[in-house]
């Protein structure tokens, strides 16, 4: 019996933790199972055609919010190949109305919940009818079946112990150019009316002892980025710090992100993280709100001031780069309550800033309150509120131009010194300002419905200073060019970007480099003429017009001053 586990990922570079721990949890049962994975930008003929190859008797597919359309259509197309073909599906996208779900859909089994125990069982009763037994699959809890044409359920499931757990990643896993998905706990201790995780109650941990020995695998495999999948690390202060105790002490290259809960934070947490090198940890830190108002009618019993100290705090620290998240259609939210919301957190100054909309999830809290709050969403996923009593659908609309605004430039972290500027012109009165400004530019020239290059976002910059402020557009012009050389490391410019030439000083400048042992090969960089002191800038702020000369190069600091040399 071929058993074909299935994941569909949002990006080609994430991967499916769901699909390795069925496997893994299964290992000794005699049977082949296969993994494989897509992303949902993957052409569905292909991928179609990739399963049937691989001539599976049951297919499973792992589902969630944003692959559940594109896996229908797998399924349905697979179905009218081959009908012989057992389908089941996972996933928590589809674990609240199982029974709805299977009703109106191709396949014949749905597992509920936390799938490995249930997954398990299945497995060794379906090996059981393959070897001609006939099956009474309403033993086997957290089930849905189909049965004579209709939908049966076996009842729930218990929570399973933590520690049966099987560690899903292989010795001989390729994991290189891999974002790689881990989890050290389940469960939440925090009730938040729009997430899932409010529907189960209480946290379980895996052994903090084969916590470290498994974070070792991906330190040992040099991966890039490991992002933990547990709601709130940090609600065991004690597990969370040893864990960050130990990372710390590996001196690894590896990338390590949590979802943390700021408030949480206390004075040994912070003396911990201290003492991380630069790079090593991210976290992500859902502020949601800065209305307490809005916080308390989400269950969130925590004020915005207490999670504004902590990550200033963690900002202070200078080496874990910081996500924070809002989400606008909050029950009680109008347009200017997150209009504040947006600036008292863009103030903070994080790495990065998510602009998120409400999602009233399946089975959800939230979606008991719709009708309270006046919410209307979609009926289709992801589910996404589309107006309330308290904000219109047309200002929903607006934030996700700022939406777009906000990921593009600001975390994006390619416009960095150019952001800072717009920040400190008068003419907006407050950061939100200054992104809704840009993007009814951005509408106005129609850029939302066509795509632009990676040139053209640059060059957006001089088209809104020139028709919206009308300031110093030259000196804008070699601030846009400054960023666009630092952080696209790419040797010469666009033509709207285009610099004076001084060949023979970039030649004479070179080559003192080299004699002076600052450079090994002149080839190395290219050195850019500047009509604006960047270093004065950069540093104090000060606009200081003087032929200024830079030298760029491709390594971790990107450019280096020359001031000596010319």
């Amino acid at each position: 019996m071929k058993v074909l586990l299935v994941g569909v990922n949002a990006k080609y570079i994430h991967s499916n933790l769901a699909i390795r721990y069925l496997k893994a949890y299964t290992e000794e049962l005699n049977y082949d199972c296969e993994t494989i994975e897509f992303s949902i930008n993957d052409n569905i003929e292909r991928v179609v055609a990739d399963i049937i190859e691989k001539k599976p008797s049951v297919l499973g597919f792992s589902c969630y919010i944003w692959n559940l359309e594109y896996v229908e259509m797998i399924a349905n197309t697979v179905k009218r190949i081959d009908e012989n073909i057992t389908i089941f599906y996972g996933g928590p996208e589809v674990s609240y109305d199982g029974k709805g779900f299977l009703e109106n859909n191709v396949g014949e089994f749905l597992i509920e919940g936390e799938g490995e125990e249930t997954y398990k069982e299945f497995i060794i009763n379906k090996l059981r009818e393959y070897n001609g037994e006939t099956i009474d699959w309403s033993i086997i809890n957290g089930l849905y079946f189909k049965e004579e044409n209709k939908v049966k359920y076996s009842g729930r499931r218990n929570l399973m112990n933590m520690e049966q757990i099987v560690f899903p990643y292989e010795e001989n896993e390729d994991l290189e150019n891999k974002i790689v998905y881990y989890e050290a706990s389940r469960g939440c201790p925090f009730n938040c009316k729009y997430c899932l995780s409010s529907t189960f109650h209480g946290v379980r941990f895996l052994d903090i002892e084969r916590v470290k020995k498994e974070l070792k695998y991906f330190i040992d495999k040099k991966v890039r980025l490991v992002k933990f999948v547990d709601r709130t690390f940090n609600c065991n202060e004690e597990f969370a710090n040893q864990i960050w105790n130990f990372l710390i002490e590996n001196h690894c290259d590896t990338r390590f992100h949590f979802e943390i809960s700021a408030d949480l934070l206390r004075k040994k947490s912070i003396k911990t993280l201290s003492k991380a090198k630069v790079g090593l940890f991210q976290f992500e830190v859902g502020v949601q709100t800065t209305n307490d108002n809005v916080l308390a009618n989400i269950n969130r019993h925590v004020n915005f001031s207490e999670i504004k100290e902590k990550v200033e705090e963690l900002k202070g620290l200078k080496n874990i780069m910081q996500h924070l998240d809002l989400i606008a259609g909050l029950p009680g939210e109008d347009f200017q309550s997150f209009k504040k919301s947006f600036n008292d957190v863009y103030k903070i100054g994080p790495d990065e800033l998510q602009l998120g909309f409400l999602k009233l999830l399946k089975g959800s809290p939230m979606t008991l309150e719709a009708e309270k709050w006046g919410m209307k969403y979609s009926q289709y996923p992801p589910y996404e509120v589309l107006l309330t009593k308290d904000i219109s659908y047309e200002e929903l609309r607006v934030l996700k131009k700022i939406e777009h605004m906000v990921d593009k430039y600001l975390n994006s972290g390619k416009f960095n010194n150019i952001i800072k500027y717009f920040d400190n012109i008068s003419k907006f009165e407050s950061p939100f300002d200054f992104y809704y400004q840009l993007s009814r530019f951005y509408d106005n020239k129609g850029y939302f419905k066509r795509k632009i290059s990676s040139q053209d976002y640059y060059k957006v910059f001089l088209e809104f200073n020139e028709e919206y402020l009308k300031e110093n557009s030259e000196f804008l012009r070699e601030l846009i060019k400054f960023d666009y050389l630092y952080f696209n490391k790419k040797r010469g410019l666009p033509n709207f970007l285009s610099a004076e030439n001084d060949k023979v000083m970039e030649r004479k400048i070179k080559d003192l480099l080299v004699k002076d042992e600052k450079i090994k090969n002149g080839n190395e960089i290219h050195i850019i003429k500047f009509k604006y002191n960047m270093q004065e800038y950069l540093n104090l702020g000060n606009i200081k017009r003087e032929d200024f000369y830079l030298a760029f190069y491709n390594e971790k600091d990107g450019y280096m001053t020359v001031e000596n040399y010319y």
